[in-house]
């Protein structure tokens, strides 16, 4: 099948298989006489694998990593389960920052009256300047 269909069954953009392609994370495609790269079964089977772990937020490298162990007959699931964790934990460093910022916004966002002046404490913190303390 050609990208497009290929990009069809995936969910994965043509553009994305290509840059795939490009970094060898999918093999390169076969090429037809018209110059059409050809996509198989197990080159969408690969590109779904690579869908799902991208929604669940795993790194090119890490997905790398899961491929290989994907086709290591010999592997041990210890593997994958400490590469999944690894994983977890990133997630969970991302959680705390993406918290303190909301609890941050939500602090700026209290302190300012949002009426017409032009006074806005959100406004004075991205500038640098400290927020004055409305009562």
């Amino acid at each position: 099948m050609q990208i497009g269909e290929a990009a069809r069954l995936t969910g994965v953009s043509a553009k994305m298989i290509r840059h795939y392609e490009s970094i060898g994370l999918i093999p390169s495609a076969d090429r037809r006489e018209s110059n059409y790269r050809d996509y198989g079964h197990h080159d969408v089977h690969r590109l779904g694998f690579i869908r799902r772990a991208r929604d669940l937020g795993f790194s090119i490298d890490e997905i790398r990593d899961l491929l290989r162990l994907w086709g290591d007959q010999a592997r041990s699931s210890a593997d994958v389960k400490a590469l999944t964790l690894g994983h977890v934990t990133e997630l969970d460093r991302k959680i705390a920052l993406l918290t303190e910022m909301r609890d941050t916004l939500t602090h700026l966002a209290d302190a300012c009256d949002g009426d017409h002046r032009p006074d806005c404490p959100i406004i004075q913190s991205l500038a640098g300047d400290e927020p004055h303390a409305h009562h």
